[in-house]
């Protein structure tokens, strides 16, 4: 199997290529799991100052990014992916990332991220080479490349063979539909705080059924709105019920 193809058009790259060299992505680039490259929209600006942008028509503030140059990067950066690959433009506008799509952008073949700079892009280069608008976030950002660092760590995690065990992905908050249990580690005792008894004492079932009703419990304080479409276990409702009496307070306000 062959390195999963990720070409980048973005005007920063100095931005993106960070993640590709460290930690978990920089590991799997190094062993060839992961391929990517990078395209500039100025290297194919006409004009003598290499200039990419220009005003926008009907006025208003900043620039926008022009279409001949950015037409002829993607269609470079396209060329390299193989068929079938999905193309985005980060867009603030654009479908929420969530682990879902995250996990059927890891099954495609390839990925083209389209990286936005100013005020944002001439619009029919969005709809003439057919690139999908993602969102990292509800925030904005100064450009779409610190984004495209993001869907890149969040997908390359998810190919065969990037992280060390083969469980990790899947025991991964949102890939189980819950938000993460606690975690623990030496020292037993610190500061006045102790590890939960049940995780010392060896019982994988009790210390299963245990994280469960973390995952639970933490999901119905944190993000309540991942259960309601969450249909439960008779052992999962119970786990659940009793973690809601042991935390009487209730959902965290303005969670989602």
């Amino acid at each position: 199997m062959g390195a999963y193809e990720i070409s980048v058009v973005a005007l920063l790259p100095e931005l993106v290529e960070p993640v590709t060299r460290y930690g978990v992505v920089g590991r799997a680039c190094e062993r060839g799991l992961v391929r990517v490259r990078h395209v500039s929209p100025r290297a194919y600006a006409l004009e003598p100052h290499r200039a990419v942008d220009d005003r926008p028509y009907g006025g208003g503030p900043g620039m926008v990014l022009k279409y001949e140059p950015l037409r002829d990067a993607v269609r470079v950066a396209r060329a390299s992916l193989p068929a079938g690959s999905r193309a985005f433009i980060l867009s603030a506008q654009g479908r929420m990332l969530n682990q879902a799509l995250v996990e059927e952008l890891a099954e495609a073949p390839g990925l083209l991220l389209v990286a936005g700079r100013y005020e944002g892009v001439d619009e029919r280069i969005i709809d003439h080479e057919g690139l999908e608008e993602l969102a990292v976030g509800q925030y904005i950002l100064t450009g779409g490349e610190l984004a495209a660092a993001v869907v890149i760590d969040a997908v390359t995690r998810l190919l065969p063979g990037v992280l060390g065990h083969e469980d990790s992905a899947r025991q991964d908050s949102y890939t189980t539909g819950l938000l993460d249990y606690p975690h623990y580690t030496r020292p037993e005792q610190i500061d006045g705080l102790e590890v939960p008894r049940v995780l010392l004492e060896g019982h994988h079932e009790a210390i299963s059924r245990w994280r469960l009703k973390q995952a639970l419990g933490r999901t119905w304080q944190r993000r309540p709105k991942l259960l309601e479409n969450r249909v439960l276990s008779v052992e999962e409702r119970s786990l659940l019920d009793e973690y809601i009496a042991e935390h009487a307070s209730g959902p965290v306000e303005g969670s989602s």
